[in-house]
Parts: structure tokens; C-alpha cells; sequence
């Protein structure tokens, strides 16, 4: 864990905290889309690659503004999020059932 002896330390770490949870959803949503039954469903988690997409490049530029490496900090909660995600997709259910989280 990184040493916050600031809130500037705390703001570069939380940055890269976001960084690293909008490029798990990047890796996740395509298949999140993939597993949905529902085509609103499919279209809604499409529409949301696209929104985290823009995120990243928002981010990008944030880091680039301020001279800050984006490497550091995985962000644990989405993480666990996607874990919980992925093994309801694992379970004997019907296919509402899978799309209702």
C-alpha cells in the first residue's frame, strides 16, 4: 500500500484506483453483453463499454495534465464486483434469473 502523507497522495491514489477499475470493466463488460439474454440488457452493458471507454481517455488526459505514471493501485472492489458476477454466470439458472443483477 502506498504512503498518503497528503491529500495530494491520497488524490493520486484514488486516481489510479479509478484507472484500474475502468480497465477491468473494459475486460469485463464485452462479456457481461456476451452472458445477457435480454437485448436491452446486451445494449445497456454495450452503451456502458462505450461511457467507460470515454472515462479512461477523460483519465488519460487527467494523468498526462499532471505528469502522474498510471501504474500502481488494482482496485479491489470492482474486482470483487466482477468475481461475484462472473459466478452467478456459473450457477443452474434461468436466463432472467442471470440477467437480474
Amino acid at each position: 500500500m502506498a504512503k498518503l502523507d497528503s491529500l495530494n497522495d491520497l488524490f493520486v491514489e484514488e486516481l489510479r484506483d479509478l484507472y484500474n477499475a475502468e480497465h477491468q470493466l473494459v475486460k469485463a463488460l464485452p462479456k457481461m453483453a456476451e452472458a445477457a439474454s435480454s437485448p436491452e440488457l446486451r445494449s445497456a452493458l454495450e452503451e456502458h463499454l462505450d461511457q467507460t471507454k470515454s472515462q479512461i481517455q477523460r483519465l488519460d488526459k487527467v494523468f498526462k495534465s499532471l505528469e502522474l505514471a498510471k501504474r500502481g493501485k488494482e482496485c479491489a472492489g470492482i474486482r470483487g464486483i466482477i468475481e461475484e458476477g462472473q459466478e452467478l454466470l456459473k450457477e443452474k439458472a434461468s436466463a432472467a434469473v442471470k440477467d437480474s443483477p
